[in-house]
């Protein structure tokens, strides 16, 4: 096995990318302009221009298959664009004199230098999966035919772009092809991704291996044919001339959007644990301790992102017993202490989980974690309820402030939950964030009826 990472997307270079154009688009300013204008006022109004550029552009979606003609584009695209605006920033503070002749020399250095670094870092991540065999992903191909074996010899004549393709499931060898045996490889061989061929597959095929994907964490993607998917809206990808769908576009695999939810944690957190945490914590401690024997702190093995196990926080609101990691509180709970009551219908009891955002293992926003116990019977049961895990839980979400909060009494309860969750990850967006977040305030000050 390989020493190297080989998760299914390489979180920190795109940070790193923005870092180093900033550090560019700056640096070179330096040279060039501030012996003339405010560098406090130019570098926010330069790097604030950047990045609203790079979103709207996709300047940044560079992937291990896109090609150097499209990597030079999106930098000509973008530049050309940064170049209009820091003429409007001239023509706006026209009274420092800054020459267009000034402006063209230092695009050009600007182009230059990103070209540089940005073709830098892809040659050298494609040099890194060949020589080290380092940030790669292992795939099978269900379906035999002419697009999937030109799909094969891609990923086998091209390591520089980080895909061992492992087995390739011709389905005209046999009527009926076990797919369970398909499963079972996938699994033992550790596959990362699965590539699905839709001409060669029944609409009941391809039911199954949506599902099997999506309860195991697996990225699905399809080779488009005419026959019709699903209505939903699917991400359209190239891998050198050929075509490729992804079932489910997850907005937090973007790295940016990473950098955005995460540095909002942090500091929502922060804010949280400082301001309220920090004088709330004693006097709730001292009720908790004045009515009850225990620790003041509840902690429950809980199932977070990639189904990874984390303890998870809160303040003690029961009685201790040996059912609290079994079995959920119940309307009329005789378990629940009278202020343990209160913290609940109030929300105070899930406060001590901003130290789990701060740490990492869960986001203020996101599926709320189950128990393990929970989990497991979740798993086995209810269909796609893996999907939840593609992304960190969260303290509040979708789901708890559209009715399916507290004790899950039917299976209609966590089909209805993982249904809004899934609508989340595939949605994501920090105005989201901010709306779930004003309306589980607004929640906790009135009292939720299924917060007991």
């Amino acid at each position: 096995m390989s020493l190297f990472k080989q998760g299914r997307y390489s979180g920190y270079l795109r940070p790193i990318s923005y870092l180093i154009d900033l550090s560019i688009v700056n640096g070179f300013a330096v040279f060039y302009f501030f012996k003339n204008i405010d560098p406090v006022i130019f570098v926010g109004f330069a790097s604030l221009s950047w990045i609203i550029l790079s979103v709207y552009s996709n300047f940044y979606e560079v992937y291990r298959y896109t090609r150097e003609v499209k990597i030079l584009s999106f930098i000509l695209t973008q530049l050309v664009l940064f170049t209009l605006i820091i003429f409007a920033f001239s023509g706006y503070y026209h009274e420092q004199n800054i020459y267009p002749i000034t402006i063209f020399n230092y695009s050009v250095a600007v182009f230059l230098s990103i070209s540089f670094f940005k073709f830098a870092i892809y040659y050298l991540l494609q040099k890194y999966r060949v020589s080290f065999g380092g940030n790669y992903r292992r795939t099978v191909i269900f379906g035999a035919n002419k697009k999937t074996l030109a799909l094969e010899q891609f990923f086998n004549k091209n390591p520089e772009y980080g895909y061992i393709h492992t087995k390739t499931f011709s389905f005209k060898e046999r009527k009926l092809i076990n797919l369970n045996e398909c499963f079972r490889f996938i699994k033992e061989e550790q596959i990362d991704e699965i590539y699905c061929s839709i001409s060669e597959l029944t609409n009941l095929q391809i039911s199954e291996i949506v599902d099997f994907a999506d309860n195991n964490l697996k990225i699905l993607k399809f080779l488009p044919d005419n026959k019709e998917i699903y209505s939903k809206k699917l991400k359209y990808e190239y891998y050198d001339y050929i075509p490729i769908l992804s079932l489910r576009n997850i907005a937090l695999e973007d790295s940016l959007n990473t950098v955005i939810k995460r540095t909002f944690d942090i500091l929502f957190s922060s804010f949280i644990i400082i301001f309220v945490l920090s004088w709330l914590t004693p006097i709730i401690a001292i009720f908790i301790k004045l009515e009850s024997k225990g620790p003041v702190f509840f902690k429950q093995s809980r199932n977070g992102f990639n189904f990874k196990e984390f303890d998870c926080y809160k303040f003690r609101s029961m009685t201790p017993n040996q059912d609290a990691h079994l079995y959920q509180a119940t309307r009329g709970d005789q378990r629940i202490t009278k202020i343990g009551r209160f913290i609940r219908k109030t929300s105070i009891d899930e406060l001590p989980q901003f130290f789990n955002v701060l740490f990492g293992d869960m986001s203020v926003v996101g599926p709320r974690p189950h128990m393990v116990s929970h989990t497991n019977i979740y798993a086995k049961k209810i269909d796609k309820f893996m999907v939840r895990h593609f992304v960190k839980p969260g303290i509040t979400g979708l789901a708890q402030i559209s009715g399916y909060r507290g004790e899950i009494e039917t299976d209609k309860d966590i089909i209805g939950r993982v249904k809004y969750d899934i609508f989340y990850i595939e949605n994501w967006s920090l105005l989201l964030d901010l709306k779930i977040i004003t309306r589980t305030f607004l929640s906790a000050i009135k009292g939720d009826d299924k917060a007991y």
